[in-house]
């Protein structure tokens, strides 16, 4: 993984300057950036256990470089808000961070993390969709480390004994969310409908997956969703509470609520990541579910794009360890025990394609399925307010007495859209 370090030494001369998207961001600490040394990583915490071995290898091969594990809360918002306080204090506590991919255009614009040299990783041999989320303004500002895509975990010996295949399309998913709910007296179908950033993505993806494009452009200057597919979209979800077959405590389930309610048979049906899949090998329906990809209206939907990139900050004093780290920790050996050693999506497209992987993993080739056709989540510094909107707006249509259209929901939705983008 190393290369010549004078390589290493011109990607820095240009991360040095710690430039904004617009290049008007602040030029980071006082004194040279790109030196070498300790450095932390700063990460979600580590739910598995996985991390600090992995470090570990690091740390014996370069010990004047020893990475500092240091572990944020379990929820995005939660870590977003610790880093932006330290970036915001021009800190250099922190040398490379762990974002959501949706966190890339934000902090590429507020000038808290330095540009990357492209040449300097194996991007061809990546997920494309998920390179795009390192991107912004046609820079590369951090490197895909994990992959994501949400999946449909069903109940396939209930779906044997009501001689049902897997359901590709909402009226499928549907008919059979009802007939087993009536049946076997549990819930049809759930998702993350807690009014969080899950919301916004469940309701992306039904946007997605019934035609209506993307939220926003790519450059994230337009509301570009269609307000009529949209409304299917929203339509399928609403429908779904007003019948019964997803359940009313589902408007409480963020990914672990929905994961328990899955694996203790309390759902027939169920959207979530392949984080969920591991522990549902070892529950009371281990050897009863499967996977597929998520259903759309009209055949296979599409997923948003979930996942951790790894960026240096602008304010880091050892840019040069910090750029070497992330080149080893991205590369092809250290990715296969990300998902070996951790059950994490890694991002190199070949693993997919192992069979060995593929036998120990059987929802590889349906995962990667399902990040090819992923869409990103709304491109925009203001992701965070945008992302209230939506889930504050979808939480009110999802919620009985149903009183506002879904048409009402999209229309007011696109007007508050419009307005966060435009603001100064």
């Amino acid at each position: 993984m190393r290369r010549p370090l004078i390589a290493l030494l011109a990607a820095l001369a240009l991360a040095g300057c710690s430039a904004g998207a617009e290049g008007e961001a602040d030029a980071g600490p006082a004194g040279p950036a790109d030196g070498s040394g300790p450095i932390t990583l700063v990460i979600g915490r580590d739910t598995t256990s996985y991390l600090q071995p992995l470090l570990d290898r690091w740390n014996r091969d370069h010990p004047a470089e020893r990475v500092t594990l240091l572990e944020l809360p379990e929820a995005a918002d939660e870590q977003r808000a610790q880093m932006v306080a330290n970036l915001q204090a021009k800190s250099d506590r922190y040398d490379v961070l762990g974002l959501d991919v949706v966190w890339t255009a934000e902090f590429a614009d507020a000038g808290w993390i330095v540009p990357l040299d492209r040449s300097l990783f194996p991007l061809d041999r990546f997920l494309q969709p998920l390179v795009a989320t390192a991107v912004y303004r046609d820079k590369l500002w951090a490197v895909p480390y994990t992959g994501n895509a949400g999946l449909l975990y069903y109940r396939k010996d209930l779906l044997a004994e009501e001689g049902f295949a897997p359901p590709t399309t909402w009226a499928q998913l549907r008919e059979q969310a009802r007939a087993l709910h009536a049946r076997y007296g549990i819930g049809g179908y759930a998702g993350q409908f807690l009014a969080y950033e899950g919301l916004t993505v469940n309701f992306a993806e039904a946007v997605q997956s019934a035609g209506g494009g993307q939220i926003l452009s790519t450059d994230g200057t337009q509301v570009t969703m269609d307000s009529g597919r949209a409304k299917v979209g929203l339509d399928f979800l609403v429908d779904g509470f007003r019948e019964g077959w997803i359940p009313s405590e589902s408007l409480s389930y963020k990914e672990e609520e929905s994961r328990l309610a899955f694996q203790e048979g309390r759902l027939a049906f169920a959207r979530n990541w392949p984080h969920a899949y591991g522990p549902a090998t070892q529950s009371e329906i281990a050897e009863k579910f499967a996977v597929t990809r998520l259903p759309g209206l009209d055949g296979p939907g599409s997923s948003s794009l979930g996942g951790l990139n790894l960026a240096i900050s602008a304010y880091s004093r050892k840019q040069r360890s910090a750029l070497e780290f992330i080149r080893y920790f991205t590369g092809l050996e250290n990715q296969r025990r990300v998902l070996t050693d951790g059950s994490f999506p890694p991002v190199w497209a070949e693993l997919y394609d192992d069979p060995a992987l593929i036998k120990r993993f059987p929802y590889l080739p349906v995962l990667k399925e399902s990040i090819l056709s992923a869409k990103p989540r709304p491109v925009t510094a203001n992701y965070e307010q945008v992302s209230l909107a939506i889930a504050s707006s979808v939480s009110n249509a999802l919620t009985p007495p149903f009183e506002e259209s879904s048409g009402d929901v999209v229309a007011s939705m696109r007007n508050q859209l419009n307005e966060i983008i435009r603001a100064p």
